[in-house]
């Protein structure tokens, strides 16, 4: 059957569920009926041939197949605006990003900065997900990552932009009852371990090889439990290096041997969209303003 000829109306209809993830916010953003917009999506999709959105319980997700036209369609959208005004005018950044990171960039990095990235792009959407060990890009379970490991396999563009630096690090008041000595004692000291199911994790390597068989102090599930069991004086922790605030924390072995590289990875066919880019000049960006804080233990 010959397919229906492509209707502009069903292209600003597709971007309003792009952007809203479901019939109900598109029919409220463009004040029309429901039935309207889902009509509209039916017959855009049937004209391209191809499905543009997953239908699920969550709402409207866009497909493979929808992802790479977003950009073509926000074009035509600027392109309408332009020619009733009769001036040229760039298309605005708009949509949503998923990011998978860790959780302490997350925190600690990236969400401070967010609101540098929500002036310049009000209409971008940036999802963060930091349960990295679900994440997977392969999947297009998101855009972009920031994260410690090199991908092996897939479709995607890598970039190192940094250092992430671990040093050992103790509070004040643990070390005020060694009666000051900074000297690290593995026969001694106490020392804050990770669950069994993180023995993967750098971190988690170094303190087993530095019990030698004894019993760790404490054993956590989360870096932020980490910093706390630290901070409270529970014993010696390996940490981020900026994590930890000077006169909070002293660090007793700023080079571990287990620093990691910071990769910004990249689904290959979403290089060139426009909000991938800007989140990724946004990484860029904080990656390179905070790279001697992410390296290197801060001064006491």
């Amino acid at each position: 059957m010959e397919r229906q000829g492509l209707v502009w109306d069903d292209v600003s209809v597709f971007l309003a569920v792009a952007r809203s993830g479901s019939l109900s916010g598109a029919a409220a953003a463009l004040s029309i009926g429901l039935a309207t917009v889902s009509r509209r999506v039916e017959r855009l999709e049937a004209s391209l041939g191809r499905p543009l959105f997953l239908r699920d319980h969550t709402g409207y997700r866009l497909t493979e197949e929808g992802a790479v036209l977003i950009e073509r369609a926000e074009e035509m959208e600027a392109a309408a605006r332009a020619f009733g005004s009769g001036l040229p005018e760039e298309p605005e950044v708009s949509g949503t990003v998923r990011l998978a990171t860790a959780e302490n960039l997350a925190t600690a990095l990236i969400i401070p900065a967010l609101p540098r990235l929500r002036l310049a792009h009000p209409r971008l959407t940036l999802e963060i997900a930091t349960d990295i060990a679900t994440v997977n890009l392969h999947r297009r379970d998101a855009d972009i990552a920031l994260r410690m490991i090199k991908p092996d396999r897939g479709h995607v563009s890598v970039q190192r932009l940094g250092t992430l630096g671990y040093g050992l690090y103790g509070a004040q008041s643990y070390i005020a009852g060694r009666a000051g000595r900074l000297e690290v004692d593995f026969e001694q000291d106490e020392l804050i371990a990770w669950a069994e199911g993180y023995g993967h994790l750098p971190a988690a390597q170094w303190i087993e090889r530095a019990l030698r068989g004894r019993a760790p102090a404490v054993v956590t599930t989360s870096l932020a439990a980490q910093l706390v069991g630290c901070a409270s004086g529970l014993g010696l922790a390996v940490l981020p290096h900026f994590l930890t605030q000077p006169g909070e924390l002293t660090c007793l072995d700023a080079d571990l041997g287990i620093d990691q590289p910071i990769w910004l990875v990249t689904q290959t066919d979403l290089v060139s969209s426009r909000r991938v880019q800007a989140v990724a000049n946004f990484l860029r960006e904080v990656v390179s303003e905070q790279r001697g804080a992410l390296s290197a233990a801060r001064p006491s």
